[in-house]
């Protein structure tokens, strides 16, 4: 997988104004990782099944991800980032 750009839609944005400092810190860090090399065991990178498929998750801890989805060009964007029941919301 190639990451060439990461877009933030508002959902998103809003979403991570909303967490912990700590959880916020590390989505940085983690968000950084995915762009030198988004395969990066720690991610957990994953395509999700079912009425998700083109959707894609990478874990921040255990209970928090960031679901994105990929584009043809290679640009991502970031849909949404919470607990792992945001799967519920999307």
């Amino acid at each position: 997988m190639i990451v060439r750009n990461i877009y933030y839609s508002s959902k998103f944005v809003k979403e991570l104004r909303k967490l912990p400092k700590n959880i916020i810190k590390i989505a940085i860090a983690k968000e950084r990782l995915f762009k030198l090399n988004p395969l990066h065991p720690s991610l957990r990178l994953h395509e999700l099944h079912g009425k998700f498929k083109g959707v894609w998750s990478i874990s921040l801890t255990a209970n928090y991800r960031i679901i994105f989805k990929r584009q043809k060009n290679g640009d991502i964007l970031f849909i949404s980032i919470g607990r792992h029941d945001i799967y519920k919301y999307l």
